[in-house]
Parts: C-alpha cells; sequence; structure tokens
C-alpha cells in the first residue's frame, strides 16, 4: 500500500492518542512493526500561538522512518499557515483529525463536529493539500450520532477534495469509544472510494484483526486501545514473537522519556502507562496501588524488577 509516495510494508499503524502516543511510546511500536505512529494530535490555532508544550508534541524518534503528525482546527487558513511551518518540514504525511469526539475539541467545530459541516471541512482538506506536497489523510468516524452517519459521504468529499488516504473509525461522535465498530460502513467506504482506507476500531488481537480486514476489505489497520502497555501487538500482528518483556518496555520508555524530560515529570506521567503495561498480570493488584504513590522513578523501576523477577 502506498500512501501518495509513501509507501508501507506491513500496513499496521499506531493511532494518535492524546496523552499516550508520546515519542518513546510512538518509537516502540515502531520497532515492534507498525510502519508508522500518528502524533498526539496538535492543535493548529496552538502552533500558530507558537505554544511551547504543543511543539513538545512534535518531536520524533530516530527510528520513525514514516513521521506523521496529527492537525486539528477549524480554520483552514490556520492549517494552511501551519503544514508551511519549518517544524513540520520533518513530518512525511499530514493527517487531519475529523473524528475526536471529546467535547473540549469538538464544542469548537473541530474534530468530529468537522463531520457536521462537510463543506468546511473540504476548504480544510483543500488548504492543506494546495499549501504542501506532502500526501494529506484524513481520520473521521461514522457520523455524529445514528441520525447522521454520514461516512460514505464524508469519504468520497475526502477524496475528491485531494486527500491520499482516509482513516474510518466506525463509531458515531456520541457513542464516543463505547459499543461495537460497524466494519460493514467501512466496507461501504472502501467501495466508494479509490484512494487507500484504513480501518480503526476494536482491533484488539490477531483474530480481530483478520476479521476486521476480512469483513472491511480495507488496506490497512490502525491500532489504538488494543497496543496499550502492549507494544508488542504489531510483532504479534506479523506473526512474530517479540524479543522484549514488558519490563523491558517499561525501561525502555522511561530511558527514551529521560531524554527529554525530568524524572519529576516521567513519574507522573508515565502513571497511566504503568497501569496499561500491568493489566494483563493477575497478582498486579497491589503494586499497582503502590507505584501510583512513588514519586521517584527510580523507586518504581526497582520495585517493578521485583515484581517482574517473581512473575517469571
Amino acid at each position: 500500500m502506498k500512501i501518495g509516495n509513501i509507501e508501507l510494508h506491513n500496513n499496521l499503524i499506531l493511532a494518535p492518542m492524546a496523552g499516550v502516543t508520546d515519542i518513546a511510546f510512538r518509537s516502540l511500536c515502531v520497532s515492534e512493526g507498525a510502519d508508522y505512529a500518528v502524533t498526539e494530535m496538535v492543535s493548529v490555532k496552538a502552533l500558530e500561538y507558537r505554544n511551547e508544550k504543543t511543539f513538545d508534541l512534535l518531536r520524533t524518534a530516530d527510528n520513525e522512518k514514516i513521521k506523521v503528525v496529527q492537525l486539528f482546527g477549524y480554520e483552514p487558513e490556520s492549517f494552511a499557515n501551519v503544514v508551511q511551518m519549518p517544524e513540520l518540514d520533518k513530518f512525511d504525511i499530514i493527517d487531519i483529525n475529523m473524528g475526536c469526539p471529546m467535547p473540549k475539541v469538538a464544542d469548537n467545530g473541530s474534530g468530529s463536529a468537522l463531520m457536521k459541516n462537510m463543506e468546511l471541512a473540504r476548504e480544510i482538506i483543500k488548504a492543506c493539500v494546495n499549501a504542501t506536497d506532502k500526501p494529506v489523510t484524513v481520520k473521521f468516524r461514522k457520523g455524529w450520532d445514528d441520525e447522521s452517519c454520514n461516512a460514505v459521504e464524508f469519504a468520497k468529499m475526502c477524496e475528491s477534495a485531494g486527500a491520499s488516504a482516509i482513516t474510518i473509525h466506525p463509531r458515531t461522535r456520541e457513542q464516543y469509544y463505547s459499543g461495537k465498530a460497524d466494519w460493514n460502513i467501512a466496507r461501504q467506504i472502501k467501495e466508494a472510494v479509490t484512494i487507500p482506507v484504513i480501518i480503526s476500531g476494536d482491533i484488539v488481537d490477531v483474530q480481530s484483526y483478520h476479521k476486521a480486514l476480512e469483513i472491511t476489505g480495507c488496506d490497512a489497520v490502525m491500532i489504538g486501545r488494543g497496543a496499550l502497555g502492549n507494544p508488542s501487538i504489531f510483532s504479534s500482528l506479523r506473526g512474530e514473537k517479540s524479543q522484549y518483556s514488558t519490563y523491558d518496555f517499561i525501561v525502555r520508555h522511561i530511558d527514551i522519556l529521560r531524554q527529554y524530560y525530568s524524572d519529576s515529570l516521567i513519574v507522573k506521567y508515565m502513571r497511566k502507562h504503568l497501569l496499561w503495561y500491568l493489566k494483563s498480570y493477575q497478582n498486579s493488584k497491589t503494586i499497582k496501588s503502590e507505584i501510583v504513590t512513588y514519586n521517584s522513578i527510580d523507586e518504581v523501576l526497582n520495585v517493578l524488577k521485583k515484581f517482574f523477577d517473581k512473575e517469571t
């Protein structure tokens, strides 16, 4: 599969997830076989205002051979300005978020709210396409609610506006992340357009991976929640076994973050990741309660090492 002139080999992608797909987690997933890992969604308005914390989200790892940034906003002019910023030169693909369901995003007309304003969505895509020679992709949902499931029409619009590929998360905005992803509408989208279609939603293991491709006929899959605490999902989907243990992933995750952030910030930030890393361990209840109270990352690592030594 190709997205514009960018060739994918495994057709496996890590989804953008706010507060999750940091530089370290993306690097781990790429090392396990993800063709690319999308940044956390980045506000075009914040980039225009030169917000320092927002620019932190643009950091990329050395092993990210295909670099993809996801942008959100609602003003075509802002998108056009941002994609031409020097800070975005390193990215190979520009992805536009038209699916985020969170109120703080959708309430100002961004994210999934753009599915209710197709003409504005078209203007945003065209603005990006006209401002860069890089492939522009779009991620969107089934629709705003059950009464407005316009994903097929929206997909056609994206293609006509110049998008090089699209990703469909086949839930409505009103569903957020509940209920089942409607893989059948993803099939309808695949049959309605000629550009590559990526399926996202409810792909959590080898079985669901193959079933999603069989039902939808899509060109690639995007893994979101299935990768939480489990970067090796990409190895397993390629039919391989990861050479790293859960503890290895934790140590590597922290080591990468230490190149950019203080230990005091890392210990707070890693708490949610550590809970995900430990989710499959039946005897982890006590340690999960303990590690969220620690203020030293070295202390966390020491306790985790003892735990994993017992587990193995």
